[in-house]
């Protein structure tokens, strides 16, 4: 009964124009979209090594220079593209490619690519990603809009009936003959994006691993909407019932869902605005250290307690520049300060993450979202992780000039300058995303959900063919 069912639903499909005509436009679309995103990958790449590369030369020939003027005058690190942001570019569009470092100041991200478009771009940009969430579940309503539906309007339900017909293995068959096509389409895709990326040298580590990890999570996503296509064609009469029934289901759950969870999490947990977030740094930065101003009170504290740590009477007798040691204290003040405000920013994100896990309940299209995301490198959670490295780095680096203009120097020498072969000795700006065990770990609920989302799509569905 599986076979014969499987079979006459597959030989209806090849026989449909529409369907032919459907998938062929799905699979163009598919490759045109990974044409053009492994272009702008290898692209992207290529401009990241040449900066990279750029910026690390004008550091190492500085020349001699002052160790804080070097630490004013400031480099970049430069976020990577990660191998399956091929497949799924997330928010690398919007969350910027580098962060200027520089002494007394935390910088965010700049140069989005979404800066550089135009008004155009809101209606979305040809990705695999875009094809891969939108356009396949069309595709599976067009596909399965009709497949219970058209037995009743042909009468043949009640043949099938009247034989005694195993009502499981019948909607078995039905969902292999549906799945196979969607399954062989997503496989292509993955396969082929994969022997595009292995063959890509010197662009970052590509994982095979992490690549299956995306497949399987998009497999069970598309499971999801045929189990509940075929559910509604289960539950309705007319075939044109269903197929607008299953299109209101594709824009609440791919559409609707995303935008109101995004408004829900953002009017329950908002952001400070860009002025109350720099006006807050400024006020916790003036109640603290500032190391330019050896008159400040803090300044005259920090003077006593070291000249009392060292037993002597003048800032002269300290076996190292004050000036310097008084600048990277107040750097560490105003470290801490970032990290406080920037912890809160982190915070109301992991807020909102929380409410958009709560309403993937109500969507499939949501946790799938963020899984892609999340595995491909391309999501906020990696970006955070990206700029707190760059943090941690430009703290490291303005202890390591400081370190050197305190050491190498006397109070009050100003005109102290390091050798021209000094700042080779910073390491470069290095970092390295989290591995797939920690990302998975990370998105465990996702999982949870997708699995919920997969188990319940089928039982009910089993249940309704029942009682046809």
């Amino acid at each position: 009964m599986i076979a014969k069912t499987f079979l006459k639903e597959t030989k209806e499909l090849l026989r449909d124009g529409r369907v032919r005509i459907a998938v062929a436009i799905v699979f163009l679309l598919l490759g045109a979209a990974t044409w053009i995103s492994a272009r702008q990958y290898k692209n992207v790449n290529e401009q990241y090594v040449a900066a990279k590369k750029a910026e690390r030369s004008i550091w190492d020939n500085q020349g001699e220079k002052n160790p804080h003027s070097a630490a004013h005058y400031g480099t970049y690190a430069f976020k990577p593209k990660y191998p399956l942001s091929l497949l799924d570019q997330g928010v690398d569009k919007y969350a910027g490619t580098s962060i200027f470092l520089e002494a007394h100041k935390r910088n965010e991200a700049q140069f989005s690519a979404a800066t550089d478009q135009t008004g155009l771009a809101r209606f979305g940009d040809l990705t695999p990603d875009f094809v891969l969430l939108f356009i396949i579940p069309l595709l599976i309503i067009l596909l399965g809009y009709n497949s219970f539906t058209k037995e009743r309007e042909m009468g043949t339900l009640t043949l099938l009936k009247s034989q005694g017909f195993s009502s499981w293995k019948w909607m078995l068959g039905k969902w292999m003959a549906l799945f196979l096509p969607i399954l062989l389409m997503a496989t292509a895709l993955f396969l082929v994006a994969g022997v595009v990326l292995s063959n890509l040298k010197d662009f970052g580590v590509f994982n095979w691993g992490s690549l299956f990890a995306m497949y399987l999570v998009f497999v069970v996503y598309y499971g999801i909407f045929i189990n509940i296509v075929l559910l509604i064609s289960a539950r309705t009469k007319k075939s044109g019932i269903s197929l607008v029934v299953s299109l209101c289901v594709w824009i609440i759950a791919c559409l609707g869902a995303p935008k109101a969870a995004s408004n829900i999490a953002e009017s329950k947990h908002p952001y400070p605005t860009r002025q109350e977030f720099a006006a807050n740094v400024l006020k916790d930065k003036k109640e603290g250290l500032d190391g330019h101003n050896p008159w400040s009170k803090e300044a005259k504290l920090l003077e006593q307690e070291v000249l009392l740590e060292y037993g002597v009477d003048s800032l002269h007798q300290l076996p190292f520049n004050f000036d310097a040691y008084r600048m990277q204290k107040g750097e560490e003040h105003e470290a801490e300060v970032y990290f406080k405000h920037y912890n809160y920013l982190k915070d109301q994100y992991s807020n909102q993450s929380k409410v958009y896990k709560s309403l993937a309940a109500i969507s499939p299209y949501l946790p799938t979202r963020f899984l892609s995301m999340s595995i491909a490198h391309t999501d906020y959670s990696t970006h955070w992780d990206f700029a707190d490295a760059a943090e941690e780095y430009r703290i490291a680096t303005q202890k390591f000039l400081n370190g050197n203009f305190a050491e190498n120097s006397e109070y009050g020498n100003w005109g102290y300058r390091a050798e021209a072969g000094f700042w080779k000795n910073l390491p470069a700006f290095d970092y390295n995303p989290p591995e797939l065990n920690s990302t998975l770990a990370r998105n465990s609920s996702n999982l949870w959900l997708m699995g919920i989302w997969l188990i319940t799509s089928f039982g009910l569905l089993f249940l309704s063919t029942k009682t046809i």
